[in-house]
Formats: structure tokens, C-alpha cells, sequence
């Protein structure tokens, strides 16, 4: 047993990318119900896929107990030096996002489980493969498998979306699959400007080598960086290669719009760890490049979303315009390039992301209930369930909208605190103006919903499954958790914050502790562990 605890320990940073992994080969490999033995088979398929999502919620809190005592944990793909090896790279950042990750594929998976996953063929497989791709992303530490695990994860959503097939998915699946092959052409084009300036793709490399670049090749290497922000904004939904996201999020089915809550956070990951990491404070020349770019195109996100979400017709679209507007809410924090801004971005991002999953996965079960006027907002006959539904509704909306004491008001502060000097008023006005103008939207969807009932429309209690309430019901308890959790968070996402601005410290744990000299040197087949001497 104590073998076995220490295997594992030693392995715990790759579990997030071959728990899921081996799962979805698992149920590929066994089937998930064609045939005459279709209802043993999908159910065999159900309980390996909430079990394994179940254990990797385990090694996600595993690892974010390991982080928050402080270092780096980095595993070395077959024991290659880092930056000719692959490395995987555990920060407290990195381990957050996989625990939120995690957070939402286990009421995910469970929600699935009570008929979606029935619609279409593999859905949990390519749920785990999803998952693969997402943890993946959280914790390399080389910006060209950033980009393999980008891939992964898409080529998932993209059958994901059009699961359970129906003329809307595919409408917005094919723009879909065309705009995110242009971003990953893109991708491929700065991160190769990157290397050719840089010599490297390892982020912690990069963090050292960016200062360091001749003149000559500054150009280059800035215009890589403006190329990749272009790809992580598509990824994120940020003005103005936005307008995808609504419809796209609306059009697929609830369990996979829950999960796509958390890809467009993927987006803001890698704007955090490339613009405010590497070319952040201490790149020299290249210090903070998209300052001037980041923060007023997410402020615009924001208060242009909300507009979108006024005239929303249905209340998944309404949802996936909130989407949008809170990302806006998470880079503007993220664009103050401070510790503080950083931390209460992270810590919002948190809530941002719960509760658009459950306001997703409520949204089908309010359709479900109000008979063939479904998710549109117009009357129709009364739910089977609108105390419960209405009281999560309004749960909801308060927390994105920011009223105390739910852990959105809490977000919201502090990133109004972190504001200091020309930034600070246009932020303050947009983040409160977005506020009151998502509780009119909110509370229109809200009055149309459960007020204007039109008892001759009848509704009808399909979504009144247990198993189905039971998942957003989850969520809801996550958001009170993390309110009633906010101080221990927020010394979290301070000490995360600050964890990101140490490169130096990055660097010898990944590097290794030579890390600094001659950091522009070509490298050679013999040199030591990330070229260093």
C-alpha cells in the first residue's frame, strides 16, 4: 500500500492527463450500447465514466493540497531535461484550474447520465477526452503542447457539439470547426515567430530569454505575441472574435455547454500564463505588450455582451451572452497586470465559471418543463418544479449579477479595489454598469419564466428527474461553498498571484538551479538541463 501511495505521489502531476485518457480508451474499447445488450453496455459506460471523474476530483484536490504548501511540482516526460523534454508544470494556478475543471465534470457526467448521453454514440469517451485536452492545457509548461492539448480538447468539442446531431448544432458546428482551424493555423504561426526570436518554447525558458533578445529580433518576437493574442481571444470569446460563442454555446446540449464553461476560461489561462507571465513584468523591452490592448477590449466584451444579453430571445443564449461578459469581467482584472488584480481575477473566475454551468444545465430543465415553448422567453404553461427552479434561478443570477453575500459580490469588490489610477473609473463604471444591466436581463428572463404562465399552454415534468436536478443542485452548493470559503480562496489566489510573478523561482524548478546564465546561448545536443551551464 505504501508502494502504491508513493507511485502514485511521484506520478500525481501527469493523473489529470491519463486518468482521462485511459478512461475514454476504456470506453471505447468496451462499447456504450450498440447492439442487443445497448442498455447493460451504457450503463457499465455511465458508472466508469462518474467514477473516473469522481477520482480525478480526487487527485485535483490532491494537487492543489500539494501547491498550496508552495514550489513547483514538474514531471519530465521520460526524463528529458526540460527545454528538450516535455515538462509538466503544477503551480497553484495550474492546479486550480484542474480542480475547477474537475468541479464540473462530475455533476457533468452525472447529468449526462440521466438520457443525454443516450442521444448519440461515445459521448463519454469523448467527454474524458475533453477533459484530457483541458487538464492538459492547465499544466504543460511548453507553449507547443499548449497547443497539442488546445487541439485535443477542440477535436472533442467538436463532436461534443453536434452530439445527439439536430439541424442547429450542425448551423453552428461547421463555423464552428472553420474558425477554430484558423485560430490553430494561427497558433502554429506565433508560437513559431516566438521560437525564432527566442530559441524556446518552454514558458519558463521563455520568462528568462524575452529580456535577453537581440534587437533584431524583438520585432519578431512581439509580433509572435500579438499573433498568439489573437488565438487565446477567439479562445476566450474576447472582442471582437466573439459573436461565435452564443449561439454555439445555445446550440449544444446542456452537459456540453456546462462543460464549454470552462474552455473559454482556457483562453484566459493562457493569456495569464504567455502576456502576464512571460511578456509581463521583467520582459524588458516586451514588458507588458498587450497592456494597452487587454484591459479596453475586455472592458468592451463585457458592456457589449450584456447588450447581447438584454436582446437575448432564448435563455441559453442569454447564458452564453453572460458568458461573454464575464470573461470580459476576468481579463479586465487580469489587464490590470497586479498581483491583486490578478488574485481577484482568479478568484471571480471561480464563481464566473459555476454558475454559468448550472445556469446552463437549468436552462434545459426550465425548457423541459414548459411544454413546445421550451427555452424560448415568451409565456407558456407553469413548470413542475418552480419553487426549486425558481429559488436556483434566482440564486444564480445573484451571484453573476454581484449581490452579497454570494461569492460574485465578493469577486467583484475586489477586483474594484485592485483598480488604481486612469484605469480605475472606467473599470469601476463598467463593472457596475454590467452588473445592473445583467439584473435586468436576468430578472426579465426570470418574470417571463415563472410569472407570465399561461395555463392552457400546458408545460410537462421532464426534466423533474432527480438525477437531473441533482447536478445543478451541485453547482449551487459549490458557489455557497466558495462564498462561505472566500477568505481561505482568496489567501489562495494571493499566493497564487504572487507564485506567478516569482520567474526566477519558475525557473530552477523547472530548468533546473543553474537557471539564469547565459540564457540566449544556442542549444546543444550536450549541454545540461535547459541549456544551461
Amino acid at each position: 500500500m505504501n508502494a502504491l501511495a508513493g507511485f502514485l505521489q511521484a506520478h500525481l502531476a501527469v493523473l489529470p492527463v491519463l486518468l482521462p485518457l485511459a478512461t475514454a480508451l476504456l470506453l471505447l474499447a468496451a462499447g456504450d450500447g450498440a447492439g442487443s445488450h445497448a442498455q447493460p453496455a451504457l450503463a457499465r459506460a455511465r458508472w466508469l465514466s462518474i467514477g473516473s471523474a469522481a477520482l480525478g476530483l480526487l487527485v485535483a484536490l490532491q494537487l492543489v493540497a500539494d501547491a498550496d504548501a508552495g514550489g513547483w511540482r514538474v514531471y519530465r516526460l521520460g526524463d528529458w531535461p526540460a527545454p528538450y523534454g516535455i515538462a509538466l508544470v503544477v503551480d497553484r494556478l495550474a492546479a486550480l484550474m484542474v480542480l475547477l475543471t474537475q468541479l464540473l465534470a462530475l455533476p457533468v457526467a452525472v447529468y449526462a447520465s440521466g438520457g443525454w448521453d443516450a442521444h448519440g454514440r461515445h459521448f463519454h469517451a469523448l467527454l474524458h477526452f475533453l477533459l484530457m485536452g483541458l487538464n492538459g492545457a492547465f499544466v504543460t509548461g511548453d507553449l507547443f503542447n499548449l497547443f497539442v492539448f488546445f487541439e485535443v480538447l477542440l477535436v472533442a468539442s467538436y463532436v461534443l457539439l453536434v452530439h445527439g446531431q439536430g439541424r442547429e448544432r450542425f448551423r453552428f458546428g461547421v463555423p464552428y470547426v472553420v474558425l477554430n482551424l484558423a485560430a490553430s493555423a494561427l497558433f502554429l504561426v506565433g508560437a513559431a515567430l516566438v521560437y525564432g526570436a527566442a530559441g524556446t518554447l518552454n514558458l519558463a525558458h521563455l520568462a528568462l530569454r524575452v529580456a535577453q533578445v537581440a534587437p533584431a529580433d524583438r520585432a519578431l518576437l512581439q509580433a509572435g505575441a500579438m499573433v498568439l493574442l489573437v488565438v487565446f481571444g477567439f479562445k476566450a470569446a474576447l472582442l471582437p472574435l466573439h459573436l461565435w460563442l452564443p449561439g454555439t454555446y445555445a446550440a449544444a446540449c446542456a452537459p456540453v455547454s456546462a462543460l464549454f464553461a470552462i474552455m473559454t476560461k482556457v483562453g484566459v489561462y493562457a493569456i495569464l500564463r504567455v502576456h502576464g507571465v512571460v511578456f509581463g513584468d521583467g520582459a524588458g523591452a516586451s514588458a507588458r505588450l498587450v497592456e494597452d490592448w487587454l484591459l479596453p477590449l475586455a472592458l468592451a466584451s463585457s458592456l457589449l455582451a450584456v447588450l447581447g444579453a438584454l436582446a437575448a430571445d432564448t435563455l441559453p443564449r442569454l447564458v452564453g451572452w453572460l458568458t461573454i461578459a464575464s470573461v470580459g469581467t476576468i481579463l479586465a482584472a487580469l489587464g490590470l497586470f497586479t498581483a491583486e488584480g490578478w488574485s481577484a481575477g482568479l478568484y471571480y473566475m471561480i464563481n464566473s465559471t459555476l454558475v454559468i454551468a448550472a445556469l446552463f444545465l437549468l436552462s434545459e430543465l426550465v425548457g423541459a418543463q414548459r411544454g413546445e415553448v421550451g427555452e424560448r422567453l415568451e409565456p407558456a404553461g407553469p413548470v413542475a418544479q418552480p419553487t426549486l427552479l425558481g429559488t436556483m434561478l434566482l440564486l444564480l443570477a445573484a451571484s453573476m449579477i454581484g449581490l452579497p453575500p454570494l461569492p460574485g459580490f465578493v469577486g467583484k469588490l475586489m477586483i474594484l479595489q485592485a483598480a488604481h489610477g486612469s484605469a480605475a473609473p472606467w473599470l469601476w463604471v463598467v463593472v457596475l454598469l454590467v452588473g445592473f444591466l445583467s439584473l435586468i436581463g436576468l430578472a426579465r428572463a426570470g418574470s417571463m419564466l415563472f410569472w407570465a404562465v399561461e395555463p392552457r399552454r400546458g408545460g410537462g415534468a421532464s426534466g423533474a428527474s432527480p438525477r437531473l436536478v441533482a447536478a445543478p443542485l451541485a453547482l449551487l452548493a459549490m458557489i455557497v461553498m466558495v462564498a462561505a470559503a472566500a477568505g481561505p480562496l482568496k489567501r489562495y489566489t494571493d499566493a497564487a498571484a504572487a507564485q506567478l510573478a516569482d520567474r526566477a523561482g519558475a525557473a530552477r524548478a523547472v530548468l533546473g538551479p543553474d537557471a539564469g546564465a547565459g540564457a540566449l546561448r544556442p542549444f546543444r545536443p550536450g549541454d545540461a538541463a535547459g541549456g544551461h551551464r
